[in-house]
């Protein structure tokens, strides 16, 4: 690759239902970036800027990408909005990194916002519908939460010890993001908890459930044979990939496989030219514990059914052999919609860089995001090494 993409910085703020508004959140998570920079790094020679955003509840749903280089002191240079549901963010590092790789500009700005808390629970339930097909599931009254409860049903029913891997998940993730100052959830949960709670979209719980969240993330890319000019501990993009199946659950052949993060995982890791054995840690996009489940099994690390003993034996946990979600997961860590997928790469730069703190996966030198958009319908799969 010609011109190879690193994370030289990266910025985050604190997720969760939040005083301040998305201007606030963005500048935070800029500057943040900014900072993190170990030999500095000018504002000004930022040359192009991608902001993912779904402008949730109608916020400045046209033209947002200007608001990013407002906040961030550096008008004047093309940025871009990418909406992509909840997949934003990781469509957003991926046009950052071709970007990088064009080799028409030194430093690329990658950004995601999402305010969600501040309109009423039913303009809630509104946005969050948008990604799906508003055509025939949203008119019939299908939310997300119902949409992924019919996927945990068919999976639930095929495969022994399913609900139990689903309330381990959850057990996980929130005692992974007990660890993580920015999750919006630190509290651990017992899987009798889990079990017992409230149904949402039998068989998911509340537990199952990933909040309603505020939030920013933010990174900075370079060419990787420039990266030493930032930092001594660039954190390299190996290989991107990214794929999408048909929007509406009915008019797939299957409802536990998503076609879309088969694809981009296949395009990823032969981008990066590393097989599954590789990778030490995963950040992937459980927005629903059941979509913990599909990813490990959609990406190859378990066969169909194979990610219920794989994570009921420990394996995924923070000092197992497949660490996933370390930061919480969007289960507790917060979806902050366009923040999530840049989110993932922020947890990545801190682990690849040996600075996650109580959460730190010890000896990680390769990580992969996997960050969807709707039901399944589009996925975008990162694979990073320490640099």
């Amino acid at each position: 690759m010609a011109h190879r993409a690193a994370i030289v910085g990266a910025g985050h703020t604190r997720f969760g239902a939040l005083e301040v508004g998305p201007r606030e959140l963005l500048r935070q998570a800029v500057d943040g970036a900014f900072s993190s920079v170990d030999h500095g790094a000018e504002r000004r020679a930022v040359g192009e800027a991608f902001l993912a955003t779904l402008g949730f509840g109608g916020w400045q749903i046209g033209n947002s990408a200007a608001v990013l280089l407002e906040e961030a002191a550096n008008v004047g240079v093309p940025t871009t909005r990418i909406e992509n549901a909840c997949a934003s963010g990781g469509f957003a590092l991926r046009a950052g990194v071709r970007a990088v790789e064009r080799g028409e500009v030194d430093l690329v700005l990658v950004a995601g916002l999402e305010k969600m808390t501040d309109v009423p629970s039913a303009r809630r339930r509104y946005w969050l519908g948008v990604s799906g097909d508003t055509e025939w599931e949203r008119l019939a009254g299908l939310t997300f939460a119902g949409v992924y409860g019919l996927i945990a049903s068919d999976y639930v029913q095929r495969y022994p010890g399913a609900r139990d891997a689903l309330a381990q998940v959850a057990v996980k993730n929130h005692a992974n993001g007990a660890r993580n100052p920015n999750a919006h959830f630190q509290k651990l949960v017992s899987r009798e908890a889990v079990l017992e709670a409230p149904r949402v979209a039998d068989p998911l719980g509340l537990y199952d459930c990933c909040p309603v969240s505020d939030g920013a993330a933010a990174v900075l890319l370079a060419p990787a044979d420039q990266a030493h000019r930032y930092t001594d501990t660039p954190v390299l993009v190996d290989g991107l990939g990214a794929g999408s199946d048909r929007l509406a659950v009915q008019e797939r052949p299957e409802l536990t496989r998503f076609t879309a993060t088969r694809a981009a995982g296949r395009q990823a890791f032969e981008a990066a030219e590393v097989d599954l054995s590789r990778i030490q840690l995963l950040e992937v996009h459980d927005c629903f514990t059941i979509a913990e489940l599909l990813a490990l099994e959609d990406l190859g690390f378990a066969a169909p059914g194979g990610a219920v003993d794989l994570t009921l034996s420990g394996a995924t946990g923070p000092t197992g052999r497949l660490p996933v979600n370390p930061d919480g997961g969007l289960k507790a860590k917060g979806h902050p919609i366009g923040a999530t997928g840049v989110s993932q790469a922020y947890e990545v730069f801190l682990q690849l860089r040996a600075e996650a703190g109580a959460r730190q996966v010890v000896g990680a030198e390769r990580a992969l995001t996997h960050n969807v958009g709707g039901a399944g319908a589009t996925a975008a799969v990162t694979i990073f090494s320490r640099g």
